[in-house]
């Protein structure tokens, strides 16, 4: 008689995925850094002509970085996948009052004076993390 045999070769494939730890070595992470944004403020008048411009170079905060993110095969999702991508977002805002220096008026002659200055209202990150991604319920 001969021997009847089943021989099941399996494949295994090891991803390595870098944790916080690891990710931070590879300079793979979301941080909370300084920034200059330009602000440009118009005010016009009742008629639509430009009474004044505005505008200033402002220091605030930016969320910048990667996050790990995963796709593996899985048997428990329609897609066959299991997905988790992550997003370098704002954990929370801070309003911030800034005050715009440089004015001048629809011809370009800076102005003097109570119109001198526009006061406006801006949000930045206050510190930033990795989020699960379309996350909208923080």
């Amino acid at each position: 008689m001969w021997w009847c045999g089943v021989l099941m070769v399996v494949t295994a494939v090891v991803v390595v995925v870098p944790d916080a730890t690891q990710a931070r070595s590879y300079g793979v992470e979301c941080e909370t850094l300084p920034s200059t944004i330009h602000i440009s403020k118009e005010e016009y008048d009742d008629t639509g002509r430009l009474v004044r411009v505005c505008e200033e170079d402002v220091a605030v905060n930016k969320c910048e970085g990667a996050c790990v993110s995963k796709v593996q095969p899985s048997v428990n999702t329609p897609s066959g996948f299991l997905k988790d991508c992550r997003c370098c977002r704002e954990v929370h805002l801070r309003a911030r009052d800034i005050t715009l220096t440089h004015c001048y008026d629809g011809d370009g002659a800076r102005l003097s004076g109570a119109k001198a200055t526009q006061h406006v209202k801006l949000r930045e990150p206050a510190d930033c993390q990795c989020f699960k991604c379309g996350d909208s319920t923080r």
